[in-house]
């Protein structure tokens, strides 16, 4: 699509002054022709009128199929802690837009993104951008504003062709690599691999914080002389043992450093936060250890393996593909209870791999309640239902109209012993945090 290409929609239906957070974001869906259209020539066209020179910031940037979320918060937590100021930008949001855009660790307010929306606006003329494409931007905008001295951006779908990566980092991660968007990035690890590995840049530093880096991700290293940090070559991940038994905490050895860093188990991914802590440690090589450690045991992210009931116990995590449906059934299995049922409550949207997501997570599910979403692509619950016959071993799933309805239905069954986990999607997780007063 042309860079110049005018919705039309630029004039007629514009906020005025005084609109507000809502309306903006309203607008933003109106401007483009379709929700996700990757590609850099549209964002680099507005990125050149909003600033005369590249950022003066470090940037680091934050790519995955998985674990995302999780390497930015630990990244901008642990330069705060170093006395950086930070800006950090992720997505989706679980509630409110805000939570996309932080400044030093805090959300940023209502009026903030009116006045970066309005800048953009400004600034794009006829150029179209989507949804996605004119948030980016506005972050950059406050993040410049601001003056803050790192940006920690995660990139929102692939990496080559994400606006994220219109801007050159100063540190690449990529969290891991596994089959998802598969209509946008391809339908194997080898082609989407690619995709994500299009965030390095010519000797930059960057790191793969999964085990099994995809060929393309290190021949693209290779190719561009990239040193490439990455688990069992470069540093190692080991776990603690009691009496004999892995536990859930890791230890993180690097060996230029002759130390090691305990990884505890918070419930986020410990890849992520393992390399999380070899960037900082390249980033701020005078933050102490014991400064390190005592963050990360307290760190915790919305909707992450986040505990929003503790009797009976109900969990909400974001997992919505096979990679992170595996991840939380490995851990789901390390801390049920013996005595206790494993009670699902899955929502999902119609462009996702649910058949995968259902057989990952049957290993440990007893009883399932599927929900409906009524959401764009959301599936109903017999839609849902439809699809997963004959995949998660129990011929009459519970079916609910809503996650509210599910999660009420699946709690007055319950007992103490009980884990109940919602997931499936950021609009199912919100909803339950809703239904619960979160």
């Amino acid at each position: 699509m042309s860079p110049q290409n005018d919705s039309g929609a630029r004039h007629s239906n514009m906020p005025g002054a005084g609109a507000t957070l809502e309306q903006w974001l309203s607008y933003l869906e109106s401007i483009h022709p379709s929700e996700i259209d990757l590609g850099l020539d549209r964002v680099l066209l507005v990125l050149r009128r909003l600033f005369r020179r590249n950022p003066l910031a470090r940037i680091i940037t934050v790519g995955g199929t998985n674990g995302k979320g999780s390497a930015v918060v630990a990244i901008e937590q642990l330069l705060i802690r170093a006395g950086r100021s930070t800006g950090a930008y992720t997505s989706p949001h679980l509630q409110h837009y805000n939570e996309r855009v932080r400044i030093n660790g805090s959300n940023v307010t209502d009026d903030s993104l009116v006045r970066a929306f309005e800048r953009v606006e400004s600034a794009r003329g006829n150029t179209t951008l989507t949804y996605f494409e004119f948030g980016t931007l506005a972050a950059f905008v406050l993040f410049e504003e601001a003056g803050v001295e790192d940006w920690v951006l995660e990139v929102g779908l692939g990496g080559r062709l994400d606006a994220v990566n219109v801007l050159d980092p100063d540190l690449a991660i990529i969290t891991s690599v596994d089959i998802d968007h598969v209509s946008f990035l391809g339908d194997n690890r080898e082609v989407i691999g690619f995709e994500k590995a299009g965030i390095l840049r010519p000797g930059v530093n960057a790191i793969y914080a999964d085990t099994d880096p995809p060929a393309s991700v290190l021949q693209q290293a290779s190719a561009q002389k990239v040193h490439l940090e990455r688990p069992g070559e470069t540093y190692q991940l080991v776990p603690t043992k009691n009496d004999g038994q892995a536990a859930n905490v890791f230890i993180l050895r690097q060996a230029r450093y002759g130390d090691e860093v305990r990884l505890p188990d918070t419930g986020l991914p410990v890849h992520s936060l393992a390399a999380a802590v070899v960037a900082i440690r390249q980033l701020e090589p005078g933050l102490e250890l014991a400064a390190i450690e005592q963050l990360l045991a307290g760190l915790a992210l919305p909707g992450r393996y986040e505990v929003l009931s503790a009797s009976p116990r109900v969990i909400a995590d974001v997992g919505h593909n096979p990679h992170a449906a595996d991840w939380l059934a490995n851990r789901i299995g390390r801390q049920r209870k013996a005595e206790g049922r494993v009670i699902a409550i899955y929502g999902a949207l119609a462009d996702k791999d649910v058949e995968g997501v259902g057989r990952a997570m049957s290993r440990v599910v007893d009883r399932w309640y599927l929900a409906g979403l009524e959401v764009p692509r959301g599936l109903s619950c017999q839609e849902l239902a439809a699809r997963l016959t004959g995949i998660i071993g129990e011929a009459s799933p519970a079916l609910s109209s809503s996650v509210g309805e599910a999660l009420e239905n699946a709690l007055a069954e319950a007992t103490q012993d009980d884990l109940v986990i919602v997931f499936g999607s950021f609009f199912t997780v919100a909803a339950a945090r809703d239904a619960l007063g979160k």
